[in-house]
Parts: C-alpha cells; sequence; structure tokens
C-alpha cells in the first residue's frame, strides 16, 4: 500500500506517523495489499458526492429539454449500463496490482500505452478543472460573492494538499465526505420536492428521443470515465477473492452515489434559467441552502484530489517513457502532483464563463475517446488473455511479451474513433448519420462494437498463430 513513516520521537507514549505513497506506478506487493470492499465501496461513492454531478444531472432538463420522470430514467438506465465497464476494469486492479492506465502497455505496447495514458491524462485534467468551477460556484453562492477565481484558487490549493499525500489520505477523506453530504443530499431532495416552485409549470419540458439518448449517453459516459482510474484504487484489494469484491463495490459505489446525486440535479435543473445549477440550489433550498452548498464546496474542493492522483499516476507512466533514466520517486510525484493542479487551475480560470457548452461537449467527446479504449481492454483482459499477464514486461522498455508498440491494438482503437464519425452529435461536429437518425447519438454503440470485434478476432488470430504471446 503505502509506506508508513514512523517518526522516532514519540509524544505521549504515540508515534507520530505520516503516511506518504511511496509505490507510485509501481506493482503493490501481496503482503501490502490491505484494502477492503467497504473502503472502496465508500471511495466510489463519495467520488460523485460533488456539484458537478449535480450540474451534469440539471442536463436534462437545460440541455436536452427532458421533463423531470425523463431525465431520471435516461440516467438511471445510462449509469447502469456505464457503471458495468467501470466495474469490470475495476475487477483487473487486484489482478496486477497496478493503475489502471498502465495496464494499457498489455494491449497497446509499452509507448503505445503511454499515448492511451495521455488521452487519459487530457481527461483527468478536465475533470479537475470543472469541478474547480462548479466547487468556486457553490462557495460564491454562500458567501453572495462575484470572487469566482479567488473560490478556483482556494479549492485547487485543498485538492494539491491533499493528492501528495497519495492513496491513503485520499481514500480516507473520501469515505468520511461521501456519509456527510449522502445525508444532506437527501435531505435536500425531500426539500426540493416539498417546494412548490420545483414544480411550476414547465411546458416546454417533455420527451425527445435525441434528448433521452443524449442524457442516457452522458450516463454511461460519467461511469466509464472512472474506467481509467478504477484499479488505481482496486490494485490494493488483496489478490485472492479480491476481484468479485472490487467488481461490487466499485459497481454498486458508483452508481447508487451517481444515481442519487443527479436526480437532485435533475429537481434543479427544473429551476435553472441562467444556467447556475448551484446558485438554482441554494435558491430552493432556502435556508438550508448555505449549509447544503458550503458542504458541496468543501467536499468538491478535497475528493477533486482523486483526479490529480489518478491524473499523476499516468502523467508518471507517460513520463517513464521519455528515457531510460527516468526513475520515478516520491520528488517526481509530488513535482507532478504540483504541476498538473496548476495547469488545471489556469484551465478553470480561462474556462468558467463557459462552462456549461464547454462542459458538454467535454462529456460527449470523451465518450468517443474512452469508449474503443474499453473495448479493446476489456477483451483482452477478459476474452483473450483471462487476466493472465506478466506485469514484469509491462516496465521493460522493450515491451517483453507486449512489445513497443502493438499495431493491433492501435489500429482496432484508431478504427473505433474513425467509425463513429458519421454517428458523432456534438455543437461542434454533427455526423452525416445522425439527422436520419433523428439526432440520437448513437456513435457510442458503434464505437465499442466494432473495436471489440476487430480486435478480438485478430489477437486471437495472432496469439494461434504465435505472431504475438
Amino acid at each position: 500500500m503505502t509506506d508508513t513513516i514512523k517518526n522516532a520521537n514519540r509524544l505521549g507514549g504515540k508515534p507520530r506517523i505520516v503516511a506518504l505513497e511511496r509505490r507510485h506506478i509501481r506493482p503493490i506487493p501481496l503482503s501490502e495489499r490491505r484494502g477492503t470492499s467497504r473502503g472502496l465501496f465508500f471511495v466510489w461513492l463519495g467520488i460523485n458526492m460533488l456539484p458537478l454531478t449535480v450540474v451534469t444531472g440539471a442536463l436534462g432538463p437545460t440541455l436536452f429539454g427532458l421533463s423531470l420522470g425523463w431525465t431520471i430514467t435516461a440516467v438511471v438506465i445510462g449509469n447502469v449500463i456505464g457503471g458495468l465497464g467501470a466495474a469490470l476494469h475495476a475487477s483487473q486492479g487486484p489482478q496486477l496490482g497496478i493503475p489502471q492506465m498502465l495496464q494499457a502497455r498489455g494491449q497497446f505496447g509499452y509507448f503505445g500505452g503511454s499515448l492511451l495514458a495521455l488521452i487519459a491524462l487530457i481527461m483527468f485534467l478536465g475533470f479537475f478543472a470543472s469541478n474547480l468551477v462548479v466547487a468556486a460556484q457553490s462557495f460564491a453562492a454562500v458567501f453572495q460573492s462575484d470572487a469566482i477565481n479567488t473560490g478556483i484558487i482556494i479549492c485547487a490549493v485543498i485538492a494539491l494538499a491533499v493528492a501528495i499525500f497519495g492513496y491513503d489520505l485520499v481514500r480516507k477523506m473520501m469515505a468520511v465526505f461521501s456519509i456527510v453530504i449522502g445525508v444532506l443530499v437527501v435531505v435536500s431532495i425531500f426539500v426540493i420536492v416539498s417546494n412548490p416552485i420545483t414544480f411550476a409549470e414547465h411546458n416546454e419540458l417533455g420527451f425527445n428521443l435525441a434528448g433521452f439518448f443524449g442524457m442516457l449517453a452522458i450516463g454511461v459516459t460519467w461511469q466509464l470515465a472512472y474506467a481509467p482510474y478504477v484499479s488505481d484504487y482496486s490494485r490494493y484489494m488483496p489478490h485472492d477473492g479480491g476481484a468479485k469484491q472490487a467488481f461490487w463495490a466499485t459497481y454498486l459505489g458508483l452508481v447508487i452515489g451517481t444515481v442519487l446525486v443527479m436526480v437532485l440535479g435533475a429537481l434543479v435543473g427544473l429551476s435553472t434559467a441562467d444556467g447556475d445549477a448551484m446558485a438554482a440550489l441554494g435558491r430552493l433550498l432556502g435556508g438550508f441552502g448555505p449549509v447544503v452548498l458550503f458542504a458541496f464546496g468543501i467536499a468538491s474542493a478535497v475528493m477533486n484530489s482523486s483526479n490529480i492522483y489518478s491524473g499523476v499516476m499516468c502523467s508518471l507512466t507517460v513520463f517513464e517513457t521519455l528515457s531510460a533514466k527516468i526513475r520515478i520517486d516520491t520528488a517526481k510525484r509530488v513535482g507532478m502532483t504540483v504541476a498538473y493542479a496548476l495547469l488545471a487551475m489556469i484551465g478553470a480560470l480561462l474556462g468558467k464563463d463557459n462552462f456549461l457548452v464547454i462542459f458538454g461537449d467535454f462529456v460527449i467527446i470523451l465518450l468517443y475517446v474512452l469508449i474503443p479504449w474499453s473495448a479493446v481492454n476489456l477483451v483482452d483482459y477478459f476474452i483473450l488473455r483471462k487476466g493472465h499477464y506478466v506485469v514484469d514486461d509491462m516496465f521493460r522498455r522493450d515491451g517483453g511479451r507486449y512489445g513497443r508498440w502493438d499495431s493491433i491494438g492501435l489500429v482496432s482503437y484508431l478504427v473505433g474513433i474513425l467509425v463513429q464519425l458519421p454517428f458523432m452529435v456534438t455543437s461542434m461536429y454533427t455526423g452525416p448519420f445522425a439527422e436520419p437518425l433523428g439526432f440520437v447519438d448513437m456513435a457510442w454503440v458503434v464505437g465499442f462494437a466494432v473495436p471489440a470485434v476487430i480486435y478480438g478476432f485478430w489477437k486471437r488470430s495472432a496469439i494461434t498463430s504465435g505472431a504475438v504471446r
């Protein structure tokens, strides 16, 4: 797990203990696999107890024109489907004991895996920056201030402080806030449902096929967005029996936490007229609003540390491939953590004014680039290799049996991106097949099925012929 540094001086007979992560991207030894399914459940339950999840749930009424009932239906279906993918990825952690995106070297090669880690790194930057904006909006609504920039900077510093310590502190803080925010979310739902303003006439809202599938796709995306870092936490689970525990702890935590907060967001979206869902939440809650908004702001600042932590895992994976002389240590991890937080903070400061538009496109594009990777990874792990990998080879610069570049994995991934283009539906680009389909976004379905089939048959043929091991 993490090495525990005990200060030799004892105060009052008790040792002073400071926990700093020491394993970084290296395999977690079996003797240090002390993770529990309960702890993992609260990690993934808490990670969605954030203002950003409220904003995402509000997209149903505000962006897609869906009624409350149809928004909730799409949210539930999307998260239930997407959660399966994320949980299947999480079950890989106890078996291999390494971060999620480092495992991509098994499908894409030593250097090819770094390309995928770089894509995931950009994703983590986007989520971290987005969380900074909505956390700052929460504080601004509480203090009735326009100082969004100050809020962004404060929240970035808080998240950075937690992330520097690594896994132990991130996990413990998320567990605490998951309970506190969970209670506040449930109370908030009851308060808002009892507020007559919430259900004032919304004649313009109802059902439309494109909006429904758009919101459903966001639910799928939301869960699959966790796929690139679920093993970062499940790798601390025991090797024997840990895979099943990791699957259910991750699945239940992610789905329950997300659906609960997105339902709150859907209710808030009915009254969000200016694009600021957190301000609308405060208005609907009345005197209880400042308490909830302040708690959300603090929780977002703390839990956002998970985006830095996993983003840095990807950064270190990429960094290690640059030169054989590079050795990953605590100093490099901490330095990368600081640089990463600063970069995301600058992005949040620059994009805060057009946040909803930028975030909506970001989530959709994220789906397009993650789906093919997920398909390739899951087919390789569960169907072709059945979880049997030589982890040591993933740290060799020649890639060992996985090579420097795996053309089968990389071509399958690229095809998965290209086949989605005709079906894409975004504000920046809409594919030619979108209109005949009523602008229902089906790109993600094609983007999963096609690379899964191509990679599965092509890789099996290569293994059978002895071209690859």
